[in-house]
């Protein structure tokens, strides 16, 4: 601006409302505002270092528990639920952190519950009967758990408007990019969703779904177990499709499921985010979820209270060792710097799998190495706590679910889209990131060693895109690092010879993790703890009906 410009604005403003003391208030009204309050949540890492370097005291007490679960994630809590449905009681579980839950946690603040981590639950398929059970334990499923089209708490079902896509200066309905495409790309969806549901109705040699949740369920004919040598984005490629947004939607699907880009997606996982999904429930459309103000972390705060008696948090379970009469378990509390002894009969080892070779020092040198070729991805996740709604751009209206085209996070959603209230001054902004632009060592390094304030400033100037008044919005911004959030399915891991290894170990000491389904989901995490519970229920001698078989 030259001088006679800027005096011609000064007087300008100094006729409206009295001069210079006006003008010095739009000249600070200019800059941005100061950073908001936040902090970082996690895992604590002193106690991480401390596993690595065995620095515990030795025990004070020994206890006798027949069951000890390792873990207070979804599949520890699955597994806790299904030993007390079948009447069984004598069981612990031990976790690391301060909360259970893993990465379905949740957080709470003076505006509302929100979510740490996973945000929705879709239709459970039929296959996931141990889900379809605890959802009508809890109430959210009504009537019979195993009909074909259950009727759900329609409190649950996430409200309309459902998700958008914030591309070219404009919010769309839906997450298929739609504004700037050509007649091509559209050609080449109709052709991709039509390659899908043939994915979707084919049935193996053996009668079964080709995709299923849970995975075990799936057909294992040699054609289908080839793509999981391929990338996704191969796959695509492979059958002519090269759209760019149709292979935008389809990293974005890779990434916002398994945390890595679909040119390091295992191919058969990818066809699985789109075929495997086939429920229906009634009273709903079949691409509606379930979802909570907090997301899943209000089905583990259910369990929570229901496994309150069996819980025993902030604890570091530091050595596991087999007997010949019982199962070794040794445990540090740093709040009482003491540590515990449990002989067990069975373990359930419901923590990630990388963590084993750590504790159970016995573990074959094959089984070890096995391990070692489990992958996870490293996530970033952001609660935005607002003083009012921001600014609406163009297009469609804010959604639950509200996706940026060229932005390398994920997008966020609304935790108050759920409420009940019909008008809301305030409200929170979960938003997701997973970092997978490299080798998931160097971004979680970057992860770790990022400061809050470089984070805060990523997240921020992301969102400014939609929102440019976001900043002065912001009363709060807080952050969980999750190192190891997921398993990555990457080609050639999901149907590999190291998840088939551990999937084969049945001993005194059970893995129950979704790691061993290559991927991570709720119901995956349920259905392998449910299913080391049953094993282990067997193993007593103790009766139950199956929530894993029909």
């Amino acid at each position: 601006m030259n001088r006679r410009r800027f005096l011609l604005s000064l007087g300008t403003a100094a006729t409206a409302t009295g001069g210079w003391a006006y003008a010095w208030r739009r000249m600070r009204s200019s800059q941005p505002p100061p950073p908001p309050e936040g902090v970082i949540l996690g895992a604590p890492d002193v106690l991480g270092h401390r596993l690595q370097a065995m620095d515990f005291p030795e025990p004070a007490e020994t206890l006798k528990t027949p069951v000890v679960i390792v873990g207070g994630g979804v599949a520890g809590l699955s597994a806790g639920w299904k030993l007390q449905q079948a009447g069984f009681a004598d069981f612990t579980i031990l976790e690391l952190e301060s909360e259970v839950g893993g990465n379905a946690r949740s957080g709470q603040n003076a505006i509302t519950a929100h979510p740490w981590g996973a945000h929705y639950l879709p239709f459970p398929t039929q296959e996931s009967r141990a889900v379809c059970e605890l959802l009508a334990d809890f109430d959210v499923l009504r009537g019979d758990p195993y009909a074909a089209e259950p009727v759900y708490d329609e409190r649950v079902i996430n409200f309309a408007p459902q998700e958008r896509l914030y591309a070219h200066g404009v919010w769309q309905d839906g997450l298929w990019p739609q504004v700037g495409v050509h007649q091509r790309d559209l050609d080449q969806y109709r052709r991709f969703h039509d390659l899908m549901d043939d994915f979707q109705r084919r049935r193996g040699t053996d009668g079964r779904k080709a995709f299923a949740i849970p995975i075990d369920f799936s057909a294992r004919d040699p054609d289908l177990l080839a793509l999981d040598r391929l990338s996704m984005r191969d796959f695509l490629l492979q059958n002519g499709l090269d759209s760019e947004p149709l292979h935008w939607y389809v990293n974005y699907a890779c990434r916002d499921d398994y945390g890595c880009r679909h040119d390091d997606t295992s191919a058969w996982m990818g066809i699985h985010y789109f075929a495997s999904r086939d429920a229906r429930a009634r009273d709903a459309d079949g691409d509606d979820v379930l979802t909570w103000p907090e997301g899943n972390g209000w089905l583990v705060n259910k369990l929570r209270e229901r496994l309150a008696a069996h819980l025993t948090t902030n604890t570091v379970a530091w050595r596991l060792s087999e007997l010949d009469r019982a199962v070794l378990v040794d445990a540090y509390h740093p709040g009482e710097n003491r540590s515990t002894r449990r002989l067990a009969r069975i373990v359930i080892w419901a923590a990630p799998v990388f963590q084993a070779p750590r504790v159970f020092r016995e573990l074959s040198p094959e089984l070890t190495a096995a391990i070692g070729e489990f992958q996870y991805a490293p996530w970033l996740v952001a609660n935005l706590s607002l003083r009012g709604f921001p600014t609406e751009r163009r297009g469609a209206p804010l959604s639950w679910d509200n996706v940026l085209y060229d932005s390398d996070a994920l997008g966020y959603v609304v935790a108050t889209h759920q409420h009940l209230a019909a008008h809301q001054e305030q409200t929170v902004f979960t938003w997701y990131h997973a970092l997978s632009d490299g080798p998931p060592t160097r971004e979680r390094q970057r992860l770790l060693a990022t400061p809050w304030a470089e984070w805060a400033e990523k997240i921020l100037r992301d969102l400014s895109k939609p929102h440019p008044d976001i900043r002065r919005l912001v009363s709060r911004l807080d952050l969980m690092r999750w190192g190891h959030a997921m398993v990555r399915p990457r080609p050639g891991f999901v149907w590999g010879e190291a998840r088939q290894r551990l999937l084969q170990v049945q001993d005194r000491v059970l893995f129950a993790h979704s790691d061993l389904s290559g991927y991570s989901v709720f119901e995956e995490a349920n259905y392998r703890g449910v299913l080391a519970a049953e094993r282990a229920l067997a193993t007593l001698g103790i009766g139950f009906s199956s929530s894993v078989q029909p």
